[in-house]
């Protein structure tokens, strides 16, 4: 997009994917302005997508799963004392679980301001880390409502910076036809860590029960929080926590994940410029901000373009719809099983969520095409609700967690398409993914009154609030669509009143040397589009 947020100058000539102007890989400045031929910008692309593949990913990934096997552990241990030992009623726990939003909903946009305007994003986000591990540690530590609040309003301000920052940050580096996959795996994370959380909560709940006069609900967020994996496997044998993983894996992230594609100093001035290069092709401008422009300058863009706050809507509205994963053993345990095995019973569905989350980004990169990606899956949660509102049977019931689950698929591609739709300039962008994710998690707030307790075991009030927010998701992201066509269209036009005569005449050639029409030889030249 151009500076002021408008829709692209397609006048201005684009940058001719062969004729790339880099410094060469192994060679001093003097030989700067060699040129790429088509094969070795091939490989040198491959070999800039493989390091952040090897580096920024599993580095992402890690962080997410430790970060949301902690936030799903209080959820796993309300099956095993927390409300006893801290004298919660059910509105208080529902309070605590919603209070986290407080602080991590409004933060997201600052921390995504910031994580744009400073000049090492691996420092920001390892820091973040940091001070995570360290402020939720100390849910194993309260002893009443009042400190558990505390807790989880100081959890919820540098988690802000995990998931908004990093698709910022991949989007910086990854063009709009391989971003959808990256995020998927990214956000795979999140979704298997609900998988993992179960498993390993089973584990601790079912056997660290007393251990040194702790507690088995508290032993979950000592050992999942700062001693994950490694004292799962002592768990057994009844040994306490002895290191501190989140930490010490804040402090690798800062040397592993990149910085931006200008100055991310592992890698050489070539593959740097390169990495420029690529997005600069794949929007048609530079992936900068202009001189003038400031931060405040792109928040300004954001909050005028209808898109975003249509974008927010629907990501609350279908948070609101996915909340149940606040509550997922909880619903698991209607099934009529132990603790253990309900606790293992809640695994199947996220991983099946994850194969599925990952496939469906793969074909929205394949096929650029982003609606029925996203809102697909939504009408897969709305039939596992009218399942689950038809029937008690352990079989029903139990299938429709795994279309609930595979439900988040979803919002897994939420910001792709944000990033898609508002690609330039990089501040807009920034702030409007922000934006987004900000107000969509007002969802999960609301959502944490949803479920309530006294409305179970099943929890129909709640399926049918679920059916209504999916349905209004969909018809957003459906207005959302025609909006992006209609852009397209006043692109493709721009185009064809700006094209010079001997532009056009050497298009109509083409068209009928290839028996094809002038439209779709012009078709056949577009320069960018946004994804729908």
């Amino acid at each position: 997009m151009s500076s002021n947020g408008s829709i692209p100058d397609i006048s201005e000539e684009k940058v001719d994917p062969s004729a790339v102007e880099i410094l060469a890989k192994d060679t001093s400045e003097q030989q700067d302005g060699q040129l790429l031929s088509d094969e070795e910008r091939k490989v040198a692309e491959a070999r800039i997508k493989r390091a952040l593949d090897m580096r920024l990913m599993p580095t992402m990934i890690v962080i997410f799963i430790l970060n949301y096997i902690d936030r799903i552990g209080i959820t796993s241990a309300r099956l095993k004392g927390l409300e006893q030992d801290l004298h919660l009623s059910d509105l208080q726990y529902e309070a605590v679980i919603a209070i986290f939003c407080a602080s991590y909903c409004p933060a997201q946009i600052p921390s995504n301001m910031i994580i744009h305007k400073v000049k090492r994003p691996s420092v920001y986000m390892g820091a973040c880390v940091i001070l995570w591990g360290l402020c939720s540690a100390m849910t194993g530590l309260t002893q009443n409502f009042t400190g558990m609040v505390l807790v989880r309003i100081a959890i919820g301000f540098p988690e802000a910076a995990f998931y908004p920052g990093a698709m910022y940050l991949l989007s910086r580096w990854y063009t709009k036809k391989e971003l959808s996959f990256r995020s998927a795996i990214l956000y795979g994370g999140l979704l298997i860590s609900n998988a993992f959380g179960s498993f390993i909560a089973a584990g601790i709940l079912s056997n660290m029960e007393g251990a040194r006069g702790i507690r088995a609900w508290r032993w979950l967020f000592f050992i999942e929080v700062w001693c994950f994996p490694y004292e799962l496997i002592k768990s057994v044998t009844r040994l306490g926590p002895q290191g501190a993983v989140t930490v010490c894996f804040g402090f690798l992230a800062i040397w592993a994940l990149p910085d931006f594609p200008h100055n991310t100093s592992w890698m050489s001035p070539a593959e740097r410029r390169l990495a420029q290069a690529r997005l600069a092709e794949d929007a048609g401008e530079a992936d900068e901000d202009a001189t003038d422009e400031s931060i405040w300058h792109g928040l300004k863009l954001a909050l005028m373009d209808p898109k975003v706050p249509l974008f927010a809507l629907m990501s609350c509205s279908q948070l609101i719809g996915l909340s149940f994963i606040n509550f997922f053993p909880t619903l698991t345990a209607t099934l009529g099983y132990n603790t253990t095995i309900t606790l293992l019973l809640a695994a199947p569905p996220w991983i099946w969520a994850t194969i599925v989350c990952c496939l469906t980004a793969w074909s929205a990169d394949k096929t650029g095409e982003r609606f029925v990606h996203v809102s697909g899956w939504w009408w897969g949660v709305i039939v596992g609700y009218i399942i689950g509102l038809s029937t008690m049977s352990v079989g029903g019931r139990y299938m429709s967690l795994f279309l609930m689950a595979s439900g988040y698929t979803g919002f897994a591609l939420t910001l792709v398409w944000v990033s898609n739709a508002i690609p330039r300039p990089p501040a807009k962008r920034s702030i409007a993914m922000g934006v987004v994710n900000g107000f969509g998690n007002i969802g999960n707030l609301i959502g944490s009154f949803v479920w309530k307790a006294n409305w179970s075991p099943e929890y129909h009030q709640s399926m049918i609030i679920g059916i209504a927010t999916l349905t209004l998701s969909c018809t957003l992201a459906f207005v959302i669509r025609c909006i992006l066509i209609r852009e397209n269209r006043l692109l493709a036009e721009a185009e064809l009143k700006n094209i010079s005569p001997a532009e056009r005449e050497r298009v109509q050639e083409a068209a009928r040397l290839e028996g094809i029409t002038f439209e779709e030889a012009m078709n056949k030249k577009k320069g960018f589009r946004y994804l729908y």
